[in-house]
């Protein structure tokens, strides 16, 4: 009877145990879009924005993940390392970094702006998030010297802390009307299917990444 009853306690903390393992691997894969009004979804509806619909388009391809929208209308990066802590909570798996435009648009220096991205940048890779760097680009009638080195800013810190770099957020969306809210600055809903059609490789790349990785 003894060993009855020892084997059915054994094999019910196999199940528990087996249990507890299927749980964990049943999480969703957890991606903060840490960003500005282009995050947060300036001037859009419900399900228009960013995170929304980059969600979608991973749900739709087979990945069980979750989105969360982290954006701030009006955020520098000097309000993003303000709130980056609390914003991007314990269990963050990918953290898709969109910050800088505010800077450049309030001619605010390049360097302070690398500055802040890169202690940005160290903070995650102390807590061991992954990144996936959404460069920004400067406007041309701030001058050659100012857009050249502002747009030297992301890839120079790609290649610092060896992380994806998505060279330009608003590719194929930037001066085009079409795609475009009437501010001629932020994206329309038709502009954001374009932003996440072409982000969408470099996420799934970086979620494979993470996965191997782990």
């Amino acid at each position: 009877m003894a060993f009855k009853h020892t084997f059915a306690a054994a094999f019910a903390l196999f199940l528990a145990i087996c249990g507890a393992i299927s749980s964990v691997r049943a999480e969703p894969f957890t991606i903060v879009g840490f960003g500005d009004s282009l995050m947060a979804g300036y001037g859009l509806g419900p399900g228009q924005g960013f995170t929304e619909k980059l969600h979608a388009a991973l749900r739709a391809k087979g990945y069980d993940v979750t989105v969360a929208n982290a954006g701030v209308s009006g955020d520098t990066t000097s309000g993003g390392l303000s709130r980056l802590d609390w914003s991007v909570p314990d269990g963050t798996q990918l953290v898709i970094l969109e910050l800088g435009a505010n800077d450049m648009l309030r001619g605010v220096s390049p360097a302070i702006a690398e500055k802040n991205l890169d202690a940005m940048l160290a903070k995650l890779k102390q807590r061991k998030i992954a990144v996936l760097l959404a460069g920004m680009r400067a406007a041309p009638n701030l001058g050659a010297d100012y857009q050249n080195a502002f747009d030297a800013i992301f890839p120079r810190l790609a290649e610092k802390y060896g992380v994806p770099l998505y060279p330009f957020f608003l590719e194929g969306v930037a001066g085009q009307s079409v795609l475009q809210l009437e501010d001629g600055l932020h994206p329309s809903a038709r502009g954001v299917d374009r932003i996440v059609a072409g982000i969408l490789p470099s996420v799934e790349k970086a979620i494979v990444t993470v996965r191997d990785n782990s």
